[in-house]
């Protein structure tokens, strides 16, 4: 065979290492617009969000006085029933007659009259 021809032959052959290709890196550059704008959506998604916490925490506080003032209005109620209770037995006929001969009142059914409510 012919030198020339050897050469030819090697070089067709593969070598034993496999060549790999260098991938670049893109390297991605943002516009000033660009980064502006990302800059104002971060900061109105931060101003969002401390606002939805601090109207949370308002509505947090107006629930708390509300079950607050349900409870007062509940006592004021049981106070106001066990008062209605006592005028009842206070103001019974015989309580009232009774209070009447300690006071040295005497009952004289002539001299009563009787209201209707």
């Amino acid at each position: 065979m012919n030198n020339t021809a050897v050469k030819i032959h090697e070089r067709q052959r593969p070598s034993s290492r496999p060549r790999t290709r260098k991938q670049r890196k893109l390297k991605i550059r943002f516009t000033l617009g660009e980064k502006l704008l990302f800059l104002s959506f971060c900061v109105f998604a931060m101003y969002a969000a401390v606002h939805i916490v601090s109207n949370q925490v308002k509505i947090y506080q107006v629930n708390k006085e509300i079950q607050q003032l349900q409870e007062t209005v509940q006592e004021q109620k049981k106070q106001n029933n066990d008062l209605y209770v006592e005028v009842q037995q206070l103001s019974t006929y015989e309580r009232i007659l009774q209070k009447a001969k300690e006071l040295g009142l005497s009952l004289n059914e002539n001299n009563v009259k009787v209201v209707q409510e």
